[in-house]
């Protein structure tokens, strides 16, 4: 993923929490797609920063993570 970007937290996006984050809280991820674009947080962090991606690298990503927890 050497296309991703880290920036401030855009107002109007539709966040929703991982379902691999358990509900005990600790490490838990954030993420809003938007047309074209993925944006990642932490749920801890709720200003920032949130890591921009494109599709294509999310999906490489989650495929792999899946990978990884099978």
């Amino acid at each position: 993923m050497s296309n991703a970007v880290t920036s401030p937290v855009q107002p109007g996006l539709a966040w929703f929490r991982s379902s691999y984050s358990g509900a005990e809280g600790g490490q838990c991820v954030e993420v809003a797609a938007t047309p074209g674009t993925v944006h990642v947080r932490d749920s801890k962090r709720l200003g920032g920063p949130v890591m921009t991606v494109g599709p294509d690298a999310w999906a490489g990503f989650v495929e792999l993570a899946a990978d990884h927890t099978a």
